[in-house]
């Protein structure tokens, strides 16, 4: 071989190496960031958890952030800008907040994935634009009307002697959309609509919906018998302890929330049961998985993710929410 040959295949070696070598460089240096409205929440930790694990697995690195208000929203895209991430996974802590978050993700290159909660426009209609992935808030109240009716019928109950208390938080979409499902499944199973009473909560959490729900049911003492939904279980929770300070039985209350977390859990292990029936439970953990490894995707290979993917839920109760959280990796 002669000296000029050999050196063009020398070359070609190195070129071709150094190529393998940048675009492994390239996955490895591939950093995003996981943001969340409530990071203390079961919910959200299984999702920030999950995203992380995805990571190690496929080898790009998640960044895991709290954002509760719109400031530390911005803050923590900053913070990931200076850590170099090309992206992130964000639940708003308010949907209204997507025009302000997208602009400052546009002024840092970054792909923006929701998960949960859907960013909306100054028009109050969704942001198309931005890829979401969640649970459909209206299909999934519904399944919790069902289930409230389902054990109503079983327990006997007249639904006219029957009160729901309905935790709201109409200022969040996706809250609106499940309670109105279960109120609708509701009514169209029989049940009066004038026995339906707000208590509109300031949070998404336990103390909050107990709060809100105590002064509803001092007011009612009329009813022996309630059924209570909301967005989440935690809220649902708070309204059972509501009705246990007030002397209600177990036996006198349903509650059945959503998501499926630790919350629910640690109510199923009670030694002895609450008004709490059930919770319709929906992967966070696949939440967390999927919206990661969409976004991961989309930045090494371009492949951007479907503008908009609902998932769907589960009923969990005390007697099989074992089987329930093995089957759905919860």
């Amino acid at each position: 071989m002669s000296m000029n040959a050999f050196t063009r295949l020398a070359l070609s070696a190195s070129l071709a190496l150094g190529t393998i070598g940048s675009a492994q460089a390239a996955e490895e240096d591939t950093r995003i960031g996981f943001i969340v409205k409530k990071p203390e929440q079961a919910w959200f930790i299984n999702e920030q958890e999950a995203a992380t694990q995805v990571g190690e697995e496929q080898g790009f690195r998640v960044v895991r952030l709290g954002g509760e208000d719109g400031q530390e929203v911005l803050s923590a895209i900053d913070n990931l800008n200076s850590q170099g991430a090309q992206g992130f996974v964000i639940c708003p802590p308010d949907v209204r907040l997507g025009p302000a978050i997208m602009n400052r993700a546009h002024q840092y290159g970054m792909k923006v994935i929701t998960v949960d909660d859907r960013f909306v426009g100054s028009d109050g209609q969704p942001m198309e634009a931005v890829p979401h992935l969640g649970m459909s808030g209206y299909k999934i109240g519904q399944q919790v009307g069902e289930a409230l009716a389902a054990e109503m019928e079983a327990r006997g109950w007249d639904p006219q002697e029957v009160a729901a208390l309905r935790i709201t938080n109409n200022e969040l979409p996706t809250a609106k959309e499940r309670t109105d499902g279960a109120t609708d499944a509701l009514v169209e199973w029989g049940f009066p609509e004038a026995n339906v009473f707000d208590a509109p909560q300031q949070n998404t959490d336990t103390s909050s919906a107990f709060s809100a729900a105590s002064p509803v049911i001092s007011q009612r003492g009329d009813f022996e018998h309630w059924i209570i939904y909301a967005l989440n279980e935690e809220s649902v929770l708070g309204g059972v302890r509501a009705t246990e300070q007030y002397g209600l039985s177990a036996e006198d209350v349903i509650g059945v929330g959503i998501n499926g977390s630790g919350a629910a859990f640690a109510e199923f292990s009670r030694s002895n049961p609450t008004g709490f029936h059930g919770t319709v439970a929906v992967s966070s953990t696949q939440h967390g998985r999927q919206t990661a490894e969409n976004l991961y995707r989309w930045i090494s290979e371009g492949e951007e993710p479907p503008a908009n993917t609902e998932t769907s839920g589960t009923l969990m109760t005390r007697d099989n929410w074992q089987d329930v959280r093995a089957e759905l990796g919860l």
